[in-house]
């Protein structure tokens, strides 16, 4: 198969890397089991999910801001809680890419793109392209079309299904990173049908609707990226000419979102605040950004108008403007003193500004508020790493330790959560301690060679205990072994 049809391919896509929406069909994805689940255990799948994530932090940029991720669990929680199949783990994430994409990996990893976040119109529109996802996973489209030879192992197909994902947003750096991983030795195709999407489309619209969005979302979004494909001219790829949207499609999820009863679907606070927050760390032109912001700022409800100066605000602190941030989050703070992400700003206004003591006291505060204010976000993370970091440069790494070890248990394996407490044990003046963590905050980060490193710099330091020999030398034996079958692939 040619290489350039495998970099158009991505682990059951939604959409495309450009802003246009696509039905993937006639691509074939490598066996690990069935539908029944009789080839692959849920054991395995997990792993098999978890080397896919590893592989996409080496070679995108997956969001590590826990505001955004955490807004980005709770609206996948919310769907996976009312999808046909609500005991299946998932795992939702933010890419920080421009281009329209969404997509659902091996183990129940779903990422959406940032681009596709800023272009909804409503957080409904965003729910649909999530619920599509979570019903390819429940409807194990990934495993009902896998053939592949009995040689391919779960860490050469993960990376695999990685560097096709990046093919569709970067045509050279996929190409580069499928001849990394498959030296042209594995047979490796993907093939989804019509009838994979059409599933997908009706059983998310079923999801959508009984977790309170709105049904007429998904044919809108559908719509609207069809409309957007006539810009592109001669220089739409052909893969895109040739899968768009189709209007049966369209037509198809219209008719079904019909059959529900129409009313109001108001976006949270959540969302809008999302969609800021991203338009701000992803807009380059802050001028335009301010301009962006300036605008919806005389728009709207209060509620509204309240998120573009929070806007405002984010663009501000980019710009290292300490005082005109602040003086807007203060504002937002007492207008409203219930909404925790206002306080955050304004306390990491204080810290970006070395206001340490006062960025500690706010910090603090915002953790007592969410507490009171769960409904708001699922819990409290968001604050806490950040007041974590400014404990930190306050010098107080042994609280810093303590509020970090209260994080959520889904936290604690991502690669944030490592380095930060790499950087603790390095204050505490514990180097052993500090890389192993850098090692695990490597390996998380999809690049295992560097983990060996740490782990071997580790275990150089002098007075190791028993116990900790033991850690670095499992660790290292792990790496290695991965290492060396990932290799074997590649020779």
């Amino acid at each position: 198969m040619k290489l350039s049809a495998l970099t158009a391919a991505i682990a059951l896509s939604l959409l495309p890397s450009l802003p246009n929406a696509v039905e993937i069909e006639k691509i074939q994805l490598p066996d690990m089991g069935d539908s029944s689940g009789a080839l692959i255990s849920p054991i395995e799948e997990q792993e098999f999910g978890a080397y896919f994530f590893r592989n996409l932090h080496s070679q995108t940029e997956i969001s590590q801001d826990l505001e955004i991720q955490q807004y980005i669990q709770s609206i996948g929680r919310q769907l996976a809680a009312h999808s046909d199949n609500p005991s299946t783990p998932f795992h939702f994430f933010v890419v920080m890419d421009p281009n329209i994409n969404a997509f659902a990996g091996p183990g129940g990893y779903i990422g959406v793109n940032s681009g596709l976040i800023l272009l909804t119109e409503a957080e409904s529109e965003l729910a649909s392209v999530m619920a599509h996802e979570i019903g390819h996973v429940t409807q194990r489209h990934l495993y009902r079309q896998i053939e592949t030879s009995s040689k391919m192992s779960i860490p050469t197909v993960a990376a695999t299904l990685a560097a096709i994902l990046i093919g569709t947003q970067s045509p050279s750096m996929g190409q580069a990173a499928l001849m990394a991983v498959q030296a042209g030795s594995v047979q490796f195709q993907i093939n989804f049908t019509r009838d994979n999407e059409k599933e997908a489309d009706r059983v998310g619209m079923q999801t959508l609707a009984e977790s309170s969005f709105d049904p007429r979302s998904m044919p809108t979004f559908f719509e609207r990226l069809q409309q957007s494909t006539r810009y592109y001219g001669k220089g739409v790829p052909e893969f895109l000419r040739t899968h768009p949207v189709s209007e049966s499609r369209i037509a198809d999820t219209r008719g079904r979102a019909e059959v529900y009863p129409y009313r109001q679907y108001p976006d949270s606070m959540g969302y809008l605040l999302t969609k800021a927050k991203l338009y701000a760390l992803t807009t380059h032109n802050k001028e335009a950004a301010l301009k962006h912001f300036s605008t919806f700022e005389q728009q709207g409800t209060n509620e509204q108008r309240a998120v573009a100066r929070y806007g405002i605000g984010l663009v501000h602190l980019q710009n290292l403007q300490y005082q005109a941030a602040g003086e807007i989050f203060r504002q937002l703070t007492e207008q409203y003193p219930n909404q925790p992400q206002y306080i955050a700003a304004l306390a990491r206004t204080a810290m970006e500004n070395h206001e340490f003591d006062k960025a500690n006291q706010l910090f603090d505060k915002a953790n007592q508020l969410f507490a009171k204010a769960s409904q708001n976000f699922p819990s409290d993370d968001a604050i806490k790493i950040e007041y974590t970091r400014s404990l930190l440069k306050n010098s107080k790494p042994e609280q810093a330790k303590q509020v970090l070890q209260s994080l959520s248990d889904n936290q604690k394996e991502r690669p944030f959560y490592y380095q930060t407490l790499a950087e603790i044990y390095a204050d505490l003046n514990q180097p052993a301690e500090s890389h192993r963590y850098m090692a695990e905050h490597y390996f998380a980060s999809g690049q295992t060679e560097d983990a060996i490193l740490q782990i071997r710099l580790a275990k150089q330091e002098k007075n190791l205990n028993y116990q900790m020999q033991a850690i670095l030398d499992e660790r290292l034996n792990f790496f290695l072994t991965e290492l060396e079958e990932m290799k074997k692939k590649r020779d």
